[in-house]
């Protein structure tokens, strides 16, 4: 049986909701063969994230870690590559931070790969008819902040843990409000999660 643990975060930026943590609620209540869920929600805050994140890690022990966030104007959920020892806020977030060509981690790598296996990920979303792709850059944002703060953790402590960041885009519902931006229904968004997951940890098996 493996562990996950999903995060997503609280609505940001005026927003009402955060579509990653809709499909996380969504979805933990969900039985998926082999697979035991936690979830977590984390703050739109830079470092608080990243404490919150590490707070659920040494509670859950996951062998697996999927962080969600919202990435409003991408068409298709992006499974990220890398995450950037870099904060460069473009608006603030939840406590009215906005740090700019700050360092995530101070004497930290340049970067961290995701460990998943982002490819088989996304080639089993598509194959459930999701679009979806592999993005090579997460932001500068709490997102990036986020990813880039896990695994740091996990490399340092040089925990067995799998773990990585996918965003995905605005729900109708909050597309609504900004003028030709793309969608995506969260009965997809859940899909493509579940489908992702499954893919994930099936292939774990194998190592």
């Amino acid at each position: 049986m493996k562990r996950v643990l999903l995060t997503g975060f609280d609505p940001f930026g005026g927003e009402s909701i955060n579509p990653a943590w809709e499909v996380v609620k969504k979805i933990s209540g969900e039985e998926l063969e082999g697979i035991t869920i936690q979830t977590k929600q984390l703050p739109t805050v830079f470092n608080e994230a990243i404490h919150e994140a590490i707070l659920a890690i040494d509670k859950d022990r996951p062998d697996i870690i999927v962080a969600l966030g919202q990435a409003g104007g991408r068409p298709d959920i992006s499974v990220e590559r890398v995450a950037l020892n870099i904060n460069d806020a473009s608006l603030p977030d939840n406590k009215q931070q906005m740090p700019q060509d700050t360092l995530v981690v101070e004497g930290g790598p340049a970067a961290y790969f995701s460990t998943l296996p982002i490819r088989t990920m996304v080639e089993a979303m598509r194959d459930a008819g999701i679009p979806a792709r592999i993005s090579n850059t997460a932001g500068t944002f709490v997102c990036n902040h986020t990813m880039y703060g896990i695994l740091h953790y996990i490399s340092e402590r040089q925990l067995p843990i799998r773990a990585g960041f996918i965003h995905i885009p605005y729900l109708p519902e909050q597309a609504v409000h900004h003028q030709g931006a793309p969608s995506m229904g969260l009965g997809d968004v859940t899909l493509a999660l579940r489908v992702a997951l499954l893919a994930a940890c099936r292939l774990e098996e194998c190592r």
